[in-house]
């Protein structure tokens, strides 16, 4: 099995891991796995070293690892790693950073 530490994404990809979302409303009904929305947000784990330009420079990423990131909603590559789920998404991809 891979380690987690062992991804090093390429290019200007990042490794994000979703955040959660509420499982339960304020009413203390319970939502099933099968009907929650899918994350939009979660925290950069991993990220390569950027994009080359049109002169074959990198251009170095605009986010750090353990930035709280919104990316696009269907945005990414799902891979399942030491059993947890994981998103590989470019940077181009990605909405904004939370602060906070």
């Amino acid at each position: 099995m891979i380690a987690i530490n062992k991804i090093k994404p390429l290019s200007d990809y990042l490794l994000i891991e979703p955040t959660e979302g509420e499982t339960k409303l304020p009413s203390g009904i319970v939502i099933p796995d099968t009907a929650k929305e899918k994350p939009q947000e979660g925290r950069v784990i991993a990220h390569g070293p950027g994009k080359r330009d049109d002169s074959g420079n990198v251009v170095p990423m605009g986010v750090r690892v353990g930035d709280i990131v919104m990316y696009k909603k269907w945005g990414g590559t799902e891979v399942k790693v030491e059993g947890k789920d994981f998103l590989l998404v470019k940077e181009e991809d990605l909405l904004a950073i939370i602060e906070g």
